[in-house]
């Protein structure tokens, strides 16, 4: 079984193909996974690999350990383009991520303060009002929507919350309005013998009745690139992601960033 990505709370940088030279917050533990989706795409591998034996760092040692990087790579010179919350899970669902934010915010500030705050989120925790305010302040909240049909979100992404629904998560982010920023990954191919697929005309109508609803900042289109716990899907080629972008900014008039 693939297991997790990140063994430290604190990572990197490495380089994004959608945030440049990104320092990496992982909320999560870095011997096990935590999370609300269990996408069949996920890089850190399924929630089946449990959820390790560290716990959650504390928020005092999230601003220790972050503090004493960005103290050593400033130091050194070294350019940071954005703070990134990832890692093995769901980064909002630490009981603390609020006031982590918070403590981000002002180490950035005294270090690197031309830096980006980035949080890569499955939208799962925009029930909660801490959580929504905490990433109004950030300067990216990517905010994730693979599909705007259930059916397929259900396949694709795998939500934990029973009461998980497209229509109920398109309503929390169109609250946000321009300053979200939505993530959708594109692939295909098949789970236990079941097809999934979300590039085909019916998904992309569907998303951009999404987008057209939700009106973000920008939407980040995307395909995977390292190895998946499902095998059997595919990358997307590059000029395939292009005229899907192509079609959802001549419908919405968003801006459609592409990675491929």
């Amino acid at each position: 079984m693939q297991t997790v990505m990140y063994t430290d709370t604190i990572f990197g940088p490495i380089h994004s193909r959608r945030l440049g030279s990104s320092l990496g917050v992982n909320l999560m533990p870095n011997d096990g996974k935590i999370c609300s989706f269990d996408c069949l795409y996920c890089e850190a591998g399924y929630n089946a690999q449990g959820p390790g034996t560290t716990g959650m760092p504390p928020r005092a040692e999230v601003a220790r350990r972050l503090g004493e990087r960005l103290a050593q790579l400033h130091a050194a010179g070294q350019p940071v383009d954005t703070i990134t919350f990832s890692g093995n899970g769901e980064p909002t669902l630490h009981p603390d991520f609020p006031g982590i934010i918070d403590d981000t915010l002002v180490l950035r500030d005294r270090y690197y303060p031309e830096a980006k705050v980035s949080v890569l989120s499955n939208a799962t925790m925009l029930h909660r009002p801490d959580v929504v305010e905490a990433l109004r302040r950030v300067e990216n909240p990517i905010l994730k929507l693979d599909s705007a049909i259930d059916a397929t979100a259900r396949l694709l992404d795998r939500p934990v919350p029973p009461d998980y629904t497209i229509p109920r998560v398109i309503d929390q982010l169109s609250h946000f309005g321009p300053g979200a920023i939505v993530q959708t990954l594109i692939t295909r191919g098949s789970h236990d013998g079941i097809p999934v697929d979300n590039s085909t005309p019916a998904e992309i109508d569907a998303l951009i009745r999404a987008y057209e609803t939700i009106r973000p900042g920008r939407i980040m289109l995307y395909t995977i690139d390292r190895p998946t716990p499902e095998h059997a899907l595919t990358r997307i080629p590059r000029p395939e992601l292009d005229a899907i972008a192509a079609r959802i900014t001549a419908a919405t008039g968003i801006h459609v960033d592409v990675a491929g």
